[in-house]
């Protein structure tokens, strides 16, 4: 691939013009957060509520107005989350669900409340399945379809948002997640035939969406967004026709926007010329990382002459600084391959947190190596302004980015000698535990005395308004840390309590000590940071912090121990130490870009395998290392995955591989489709896995027996997402669905992920039901 220097006399055609896909949602604040809580506790009226997030709406325009982007879009806003949108958009809602197409003659309180049902759940109806978009830690609801699906069109909220950007005089650029994509996200409604794929209903589904084009071009729309994201993945023949015929349908309407194809997260591949080829308007798609295979594939194909390309040159996905030289560099090369050239990020920008601004406690020289999301919006302007006028126009600002990046290739902080010896000499660590997982078992279950169908939980429990406050006191010094330290002390020991009146066999501290699962961590690891306002959404109100690795990572010394013996000193029972995995750490952190993930991650899971250590040595006899993340980070392409999984595996082996066998090692993963990594799982040894299961109907369950995985098996029988409290029956028949699959002498049970956004009004009685569902079914087998 070859680079071209845009100067100041570039050719004559039409200026490029700066845009994002999409922005963070939440507001400075997490407003969107406090807001949406608030209504669901009453506190806030419907028509406050809506009145709010209008405003909350508004705001994010006139922050990219004023940050000088072009073309700034819309309908990226969302109640809870942007695939729901377009489900209910269309309505296509499962039959338990179906209230929640709402009339136009409802009120504003039913809308929402039968929204956020298909989200959470109520008492009537189990809410919609939950599962991680594509390699982010950002969660979807699963649309649920059958043949006999009716699609029909409620236009509402696109064209509302257009409406609203319209009066601050803005023509933005709707967002609509594809007509492929949606089918591909999308599963059988429970019930529905196997041999039913969703792809099936693309004749029927694309009549609402050339409705819906109608009726935003009536509105003023001059181009429309339609997300494509599955097409960078392999796709087969029939989804690339897919993707022919439902864009030779939509762009042969007569009186339409432009529209605009976007792709993100990874190169396009065999779909690039499809697209290509089509009469879509424009193409967006990544320019970062792997994608960066982009350029070459469309100097292959000649590029897109006639096309609008929009150039995701600045990384979406992380926080580092963009190299702005190298990126006008590679637009300028993309100028000779388009039609136009418009500057982006590579994804929608909702995947970073809001701005740098608020870490006020950063040192000036790191906060200068990172770029929030409305530092990025500078960097696309800066670039659009370099492709437009020429290198010069931008000198000042290239010797910026040039100087930012030196200083930090340069920081003692980011290489240590030390650690990357030790992970050197890492390759002559073994590997594998001293003896295979059939006499592993034997020597545990004689330690453990744990009775057939074993309950536990996942690890955590409700974070009371009291812990979040004594952190809060701790932070801002008003408490100090012997106070702090006895009121842990005493949750812990309310937790166990909890644990032992409700049952359980094998119990856990509860992590109130804990303000999040890697945030943790990274706070006890050098070449960690953490931030006070980096707040990224997950899935509907729950925001996380992710870490920053911004250089070579050790343990200063024992992080979990002092709590966990704590814990196991209060009860006769088994308590596990708990720990998140190496994966998951970094998956769920921004990571490093000067070295590759695999060294990252046996930095970390060296650290880690210190902890493991010190826990067997303190006496645990269960430690739980959770990699809930480890599917989510599968590459999007085939041919990358057996070199991610290879290093993944080696990583959690690394840690685990050290302890004896009357160690018992659990894992937990939750919110993904495991199905493309059962060979992984069945590498990684652990004693005990579980997983989500509860939304699924047990259907891990069933994919871990046809691949013949050995070891004991976990399957979720409750939705903690969701607030409803299962009935014993439920579980009880959860139960007997695991069974069909897995005999009973290797299922525990347990609820599908933490207790810690659950309060305990909910915890106690699900609990309670869940331990007599696993007695029930003891006795009905005899195994008591």
């Amino acid at each position: 691939m070859t680079t071209t220097r845009s100067s100041s006399n570039r050719p004559q055609g039409p200026r490029s013009r700066s845009t994002v896909y999409g922005y963070p949602r939440q507001g400075p604040g997490r407003q969107l957060k406090k807001l949406t809580e608030a209504y669901w506790a009453g506190r806030l009226d419907a028509d406050a509520f809506l009145a709010q997030t209008r405003e909350l709406r508004r705001a994010r325009w006139i922050e990219l107005r004023d940050a000088g982007i072009d073309e700034i879009p819309s309908n990226d806003f969302s109640y809870y989350d942007h695939v729901l949108d377009t489900a209910v958009m269309l309505g296509a809602l499962p039959r338990r669900h179906a209230p929640a197409l709402a009339d136009a003659g409802q009120s504003p309180a039913a809308r929402l409340d039968r929204y956020f049902a298909l989200a959470r759940g109520n008492d009537d109806a189990a809410p919609l399945e939950m599962t991680k978009w594509f390699t982010t830690n950002y969660h979807y609801l699963v649309p649920e379809l059958r043949p006999d699906m009716e699609f029909r069109l409620d236009p509402t909220k696109p064209l509302s948002e257009f409406r609203e950007a319209r009066e601050l005089g803005l023509t933005t650029r709707p967002v609509i997640l594809g007509p492929v994509s949606f089918l591909l996200l999308s599963k059988r409604e429970p019930g529905v035939p196997g041999d039913f794929q969703p792809l099936s209903l693309l004749g029927k589904i694309i009549c609402p969406y050339l409705e819906l084009i109608r009726r935003l071009f009536d509105a003023g729309a001059e181009w429309v967004q339609f997300d494509e994201p599955c097409l960078v993945a392999d796709q087969p023949a029939q989804v690339l026709d897919a993707v022919a015929t439902a864009y030779a349908t939509l762009c042969a309407e007569e009186f339409r926007p432009r529209l605009l194809v976007a792709t993100y997260f990874d190169r396009l591949g065999d779909a690039l010329p499809v697209l290509a080829d089509s009469p879509v308007d424009g193409i967006a798609m990544d320019i970062t990382g792997p994608a960066r295979a982009n350029i070459d594939d469309l100097a292959a194909i000649g590029g897109i002459p006639t096309k609008r390309l929009v150039a995701g040159v600045v990384d979406g996905r992380n926080v580092w600084r963009t190299d702005l030289a190298a990126a006008l560099s590679t637009l300028g090369t993309l100028l000779g391959l388009a039609g136009q050239v418009d500057v982006s990020a590579s994804c929608s920008l909702l995947h970073v947190p809001l701005s740098i601004e608020f870490e006020r406690q950063l040192d000036p020289q790191i906060a200068g190596w990172l770029a929030f999301a409305r530092q990025k919006l500078e960097e696309i302007v800066i670039l659009t302004r370099g492709l437009n006028d020429g290198w010069e126009a931008v000198a000042g600002d290239l010797q910026v980015s040039a100087a930012r990046r030196a200083t930090r290739l340069a920081s003692p902080i980011v290489q240590v000698d030390a650690v990357r010896r030790r992970a050197a000499e890492a390759a002559g660590l073994p590997r594998t535990r001293r003896s295979p997982y059939a006499e592993r078992r034997i020597v545990q279950r004689r330690q453990l005395g744990l009775p057939a169908l074993p309950t536990t939980t996942i690890g955590s429990f409700p974070q009371t308004p009291a812990l979040r406050a004594a952190r809060a006191k701790l932070r801002a010094g008003e408490l100090d840390a012997a106070g702090y330290e006895a009121l842990i002390e005493a949750e812990i020991a309310a937790v166990i309590a909890e644990q032992e009146a409700a049952g359980l066999d094998v119990l856990v501290h509860g992590e109130p000590e804990r303000n999040d699962m890697v945030q943790y961590f990274a706070e006890q690891l050098d070449g960690f940071l953490t931030t006070a306002e980096g707040w990224v959404q997950s899935y509907g109100t729950r925001y996380v912090r992710p870490p920053i690795v911004v250089g070579d990572v050790a343990r200063r010394g024992p992080m979990t121990v002092r709590w966990a013996t704590y814990a196991a000193g209060r009860t006769q029972k088994p308590v596990k130490g708990m720990l998140t995995g190496p994966v998951t750490m970094l998956a769920w952190s921004f990571v490093r870009d000067d070295l590759p993930r695999a060294e990252v991650a046996r930095q970390v899971a060296l650290a880690l395998r210190d902890e493991v250590l010190d826990l067997e040595a303190a006496g645990l006899r269960v430690i739980q290392i959770d990699e809930p993340a480890l599917r989510e980070s599968l590459p999007l392409r085939n041919a990358d995955r057996a070199e991610y999984l290879s290093w993944a595996v080696d990583a959690f082996r690394l840690v685990t591989s050290g302890v004896r066998d009357e160690t018992q090692i659990h894992t937990h993963m939750c919110y993904a489709e495991f199905g493309d990594i059962l060979q992984a799982l069945i590498d990684m040894d652990a004693d005990v896995i579980s997983l989500e299961a509860a939304r699924s109907d047990m259907a891990i369950v069933t994919d871990l027996a046809r691949a013949g995985y050995p070891n004991d098996i976990g399957p979720g029988v409750w939705d903690v997402h969701s607030p409803r409290i299962p009935t014993v029956q439920e579980i009880v028949d959860r139960i007997h669905l695991a069974l069909k699959e897995c005999p009973a002498d290797r299922l525990w049970i347990n609820p599908d992920c933490g207790l810690k956004t659950r309060g305990y009004a909910e915890v106690r009685p699900a609990l309670a039901n869940m331990v007599a569902a696993a007695r029930a079914v003891r006795a009905e087998l005899g195994l008591v």
